[in-house]
């Protein structure tokens, strides 16, 4: 495995009973760098996504074939654990999911989850997590509020903060900015743009533009196949394949 790739899926097949909706999917993911996946509605990238750290093993009848290694070490090792795995491979869902309780135990949840019990060491980790996602300044005086007040934008930049409180190496982000509005969103994709220097992101978006603002590399997905993986401005500008031509134009999609 190169020296910079972080994650990396090799012929990866993946069933829903019968039906496959992934089709030999060949990626990887290099440290420090934003891969957005694009493609219409239904071909695959979200299921793609969920692959990366095993959320599609809460579906009854599902299966994967194929591999994806993380640090060279393959994810679907019956031995390995896979809170473990969640811990390193943090997830952002398309809409914001707050817990029903206070701003700081949102962010705190993963600590004590993980055994975490020290006031003042938890304090500074929530602390940390906020101002990365963004956050600290408009919530530092009612962080014994609940977080089902804030407003949408914000309630996702708590979502981040929860996942980057436990210290994950690899961020997925379903969708995160669909559900928000351009304000909203430009901040969460600012905050992508700082993130990566210390993860590596993997982004699932309907949204081209945003795909060319966020992105280092660029995924094309349809019907379950990975057509073309590049570099995001040569993707967006000299795609190798018709159909990325034609879905980055909008013939369709």
């Amino acid at each position: 495995m190169a020296e910079n790739v972080k994650m990396i899926a090799e012929k990866l097949d993946f069933f829903y009973g019968d039906f496959k909706a992934l089709k030999g999917i060949d990626l990887s993911f290099e440290e420090n760098r934003v891969t957005a996946l694009i493609g219409p509605s239904g071909c695959g990238k979200s299921t793609f996504l969920r692959c990366l750290n095993r959320m599609n093993d809460l579906i009854a009848g599902t299966r994967v074939e194929g591999m994806v290694a993380l640090d060279g070490k393959d994810i679907y090792d019956p031995k390995l654990d896979v809170v473990d795995l969640r811990r390193q491979v943090g997830m952002v869902f398309q809409k914001p999911n707050p817990f029903p309780k206070t701003i700081f135990e949102n962010v705190a949840y993963g600590l004590r989850v993980n055994g975490w019990r020290g006031k003042s060491e938890i304090a500074e980790r929530v602390e940390q997590s906020l101002h990365q996602a963004a956050l600290w300044d408009e919530v530092k005086d009612r962080l014994h509020e609940s977080a089902l007040g804030l407003s949408g934008g914000q309630q996702q930049r708590l979502c981040i903060a929860r996942a980057l409180a436990v210290r994950p190496e690899v961020l997925l982000m379903d969708e995160p900015a669909s559900a928000l509005d351009p304000i909203a969103t430009q901040k969460i994709e600012e905050l992508i743009h700082d993130l990566k220097a210390n993860l590596t992101i993997i982004i699932v978006t309907h949204n081209m533009q945003q795909a060319a603002r966020v992105s280092d590399v660029t995924a094309f997905f349809y019907m379950g196949s990975l057509i073309e993986a590049d570099a995001t401005e040569t993707l967006f500008t000299r795609p190798k394949h018709k159909q990325t031509e034609d879905y980055i134009t909008g013939r369709f999609g």
